[in-house]
């Protein structure tokens, strides 16, 4: 049985971890409009990882004094990144939020500036990408010929994957992983300074890295699903507790 958020406490202060958020139209109670919302997996994952998770609302510009406050940075899953932002037409089934992209990419513009360090999943991994100057497949079942990564219903698919002996990824994840997935675009042309450290048996880029320091991963799947498996959320966690000791913030 995996352990709560309070058995796994730390005892001492918390690396702050933003995450980022949904603007989406939400129904509870009496109420139906526009809501900022985030799946409670990941604050769940980033309190058992010893973290204290600050939800980020991705709307108006990325405020710097906000960075200032965080030890580290998740960017969250949701929409398609608007394939503006890569010089592409959108395919017919490119769902996107242009607000959000603006939002995003400047507050990871600010992060990696300050390296921060970044654990970017499902469209992080790919507004990651994106931002440094990548590209998309906008429709893998145009490629592999199969819904095998979104499998519809709100049901997350297992995929294999095979990651990259010495990588960043292998030393948190070890050399092959399943890992639970829902997407239906991934990393296309590689973005500048970044390295494809995991796929799956197709080809599918499931993993990115930035080489060295700081910590900057982007993960195709969704980790904050697999409450028996918080590595990667410990290993940002960790890095954030690292970068604030280098600013003289004890954490």
């Amino acid at each position: 049985m995996a352990s709560s958020a309070s058995d796994l406490a730390p005892s001492g202060p918390r690396p702050v971890v933003g995450v980022t958020t949904y603007v989406e139209r939400a129904a509870y109670g009496v109420w139906d409009h526009e809501a900022t919302l985030l799946p409670r997996t990941y604050a769940d994952a980033v309190l058992r990882a010893g973290g204290a998770p600050v939800l980020l609302p991705t709307i108006g510009p990325a405020l710097p004094e906000v960075l200032e406050r965080l030890d580290a940075l998740v960017l969250s899953g949701g929409a398609d990144v608007d394939p503006a932002n890569y010089g592409r037409e959108a395919h017919p089934r490119t769902v996107s939020r242009p607000e959000r992209d603006a939002s995003e990419l400047g507050l990871l513009a600010l992060a990696l500036a300050a390296g921060l360090p970044v654990l970017a999943v499902c469209r992080g991994a790919q507004l990651l990408n994106v931002a440094l100057g990548g590209t998309l497949v906008q429709h893998l079942p145009d490629v592999v010929g199969s819904d095998a990564y979104q499998p519809g219903g709100g049901v997350f698919g297992r995929v294999a994957v095979e990651v990259a002996a010495g990588s960043r990824a292998a030393g948190i994840l070890g050399e092959r992983a399943d890992v639970l997935c829902y997407h239906h675009q991934a990393v296309e042309t590689l973005g500048e300074g970044l390295e494809v450290v995991a796929r799956s048996a197709d080809g599918t880029v499931q993993a990115v890295e930035r080489p060295g320091e700081p910590f900057v991963l982007g993960v195709q799947f969704h980790p904050e699903q697999d409450a028996a498996d918080d590595r990667l959320f410990r290993a940002v966690v960790e890095a954030g507790r690292a970068h604030a000791a280098a600013r003289g913030v004890r954490r």
